[in-house]
């Protein structure tokens, strides 16, 4: 009964430190609100009305939530591996190009272009995701700079082909190619943006990395080789292949990702192809404390507020920047527990076990007998 009620608490705590940061996030944005001179309820009430308050906005958030889902996902495989993926940007307008280079030049029924688009974004993101990490195994560049890097090269790239050889005809502008054949549009209900293929996509890359991740044997080398790539070495798992495969892996979600903005939401190759989701998809995973099972919902959370922050412009006096704000100020405090309950670990561990009530006087009468 007293190890239950010990277990039972210990969970209520766990439970307690992880809904703290959402607690705190909330009240910070309140705060925020009040100092503009505005409602808090009224606020977040928008917020929520703008995201999922009619079928058209329901579309929109679910087509944010896709994308980031899937560079979310890619992320816990590099994650796993010990690698900080920040390439994922870059791999995500890649994969957004590569659609656009079939959709523009492949003309093919519907059934063959669209998978075909979607195909075409995960190699190129693959290819850019793999760059990465030739970079950090044979030229030991380390991920985040090289990363970064990369993540520069392909917005130049976009830009490039859209003000150059993919510029519309007769016009001087930067807003983005032409609109691609309707063939080359990702299914989607109605005159809605939303895609039961997208959709279906996203839930099975999650379900694939978990499972990768939990019940397989590259899974497990691949979490060896990110908590000690030395030791992985020695034990015979040739690291840099591993290294390889999970930016390979993040490579092509990234990739389905952009591909997915490209053919699925905006039907073009626009200058911000990738919608930031590469980076947004980092602090989901932080969040989710890389771990694939937690990814999908606070995905979803973050696109509600991405895509309903809007409506804080359009109906109150407060800048739609207060979404980056919220998301921002949940991640730092969600970190904050984590490192508390990692604090809390050690010292736990350091502490000297209790004494045992029988201890002394066994050893009283030990020493007697001695």
């Amino acid at each position: 009964m007293t190890v239950r009620s010990g277990l039972d608490g210990a969970g209520t705590r766990r439970a307690a430190i992880g809904v703290l940061p959402f607690v705190i996030a909330l009240a910070f944005a309140a705060l925020l609100v009040l100092l503009v001179g505005e409602n808090p309820v009224e606020a977040f009430r928008l917020i929520i009305e703008g995201s999922l308050g009619s079928p058209d906005k329901l579309s929109d958030t679910v087509m944010v939530w896709v994308p980031l889902t899937l560079a979310a996902a890619g992320l816990v495989v590099t994650f796993a591996a010990g690698l900080w993926n920040i390439g994922v940007e870059g791999q995500v307008v890649l994969g957004a190009i590569g659609a656009s280079l079939i959709a523009r030049q492949v003309d093919a029924p519907v059934y063959i272009l669209v998978p075909l688009t979607l195909v075409m974004g995960m190699l190129f993101g693959i290819v850019w995701a793999l760059l990465a990490g030739i970079l950090k195994t044979r030229g030991k560049v380390n991920e985040i700079f090289g990363g970064l890097g990369l993540d520069f090269v392909a917005t130049g790239l976009t830009l490039y082909l859209i003000i150059g050889p993919w510029a519309r005809s007769g016009i001087a502008s930067t807003s983005g190619t032409e609109p691609f054949p309707r063939q080359a549009w990702l299914p989607a209900l109605g005159d809605s943006r939303f895609s039961p293929l997208a959709v279906a996509l996203a839930i099975l890359a999650v379900v694939a990395v978990w499972l990768l991740l939990r019940g397989t044997r590259v899974g497990l080398k691949l979490k060896a080789v990110g908590r000690n790539p030395q030791s992985a070495g020695l034990l015979g798992i040739p690291t840099d292949r591993y290294i390889l495969g999970a930016f390979a892996i993040c490579g092509a979600l990234a990739g389905l990702a952009g591909a997915i903005q490209a053919t699925g939401f905006h039907h073009k190759l626009v200058p911000s192809a990738s919608g930031g989701y590469g980076f947004l998809g980092i602090l989901v995973v932080l969040l989710a404390g890389f771990r694939a099972a937690y990814v999908a919902p606070i995905a979803a959370f973050f696109a509600i507020v991405a895509v309903g922050s809007i409506a804080l412009t359009l109906r109150l006096d407060v800048n739609s920047a207060l979404g980056g704000v919220l998301t921002g100020v949940l991640v730092l405090f969600a970190l904050m527990a984590s490192g508390l309950r990692a604090y809390r670990s050690r010292r736990q561990a350091a502490a000297p076990p209790p004494e045992s009530p029988s201890a002394g006087p066994t050893s009283g009468v030990a020493g007697q007998a001695s």
